[in-house]
């Protein structure tokens, strides 16, 4: 049996980890930090049994993903109001790539989701994603694929377009060129003139 020691341990190192994992997948960092201690409560309740464990943090990132799910399942209605209502503040330290990141993982199925989560930011293989969420390894890759393509496509709708003018009209005029025959601008149209000193 593993000591009270190992157990502060284990909480202080992989306690922002898992958060930070079931915020990816839920969108909310308080909901997130909740579950993830609720997890760690049922890991110390246990603890004669789970510190047994070769790696107890498995154990404690199951109990969380199983309470995520759970709660993502009874409160989807509520949820779905709430995201209408206000949308949740992100962590202070979160950069904008992140929270466009979480903003787009929402809009992904929650299959693929916690796929995703899993494999890019738990750093799971295929093989334990599968055995932790009962799948076969051809399913997971089937989400992460499908994952992947959906959150891309995703990301891509948050990068706006670089603004267009329609009224300016690029001319080039080339100095050194006699000769050359003047060509009328459209009435209402301006310019935007670029000098070629070669």
């Amino acid at each position: 049996m593993r000591t009270e020691a190992e157990f502060t341990d284990l909480y202080e190192k992989h306690f922002s980890e898992l958060a930070a994992q079931v915020c990816a997948y839920l969108g909310d960092a308080t909901e997130a930090q909740d579950l993830v201690q609720e997890a760690f409560l049922r890991a110390w309740q246990r603890w004669d049994r789970v510190g047994g464990y070769e790696e107890p943090v498995a154990w404690v990132r199951r109990v969380a993903w199983n309470l995520a799910t759970s709660r993502h399942r009874r409160n989807q209605v509520a949820r779905k109001f709430l995201q209408k209502s206000s949308a949740p503040e992100p962590a202070p330290a979160a950069s904008p790539d992140h929270v466009a990141l979480v903003a787009a993982l929402k809009q992904v199925p929650a299959k693929r989701r916690q796929a995703l989560v899993m494999h890019y930011m738990a750093d799971m293989t295929i093989a334990a994603i599968a055995k932790e969420t009962g799948a076969r390894e051809g399913t997971v890759k089937s989400w992460l694929h499908r994952g992947r393509k959906e959150l891309a496509a995703l990301m891509r709708e948050e990068t706006p377009a670089p603004p267009h003018d329609p009224d300016t009209m690029p001319i080039r005029i080339r100095r050194g060129i006699t000769g050359a025959a003047k060509v009328p601008r459209p009435a209402g149209r301006r310019a935007s003139v670029r000098e070629d000193r070669s």
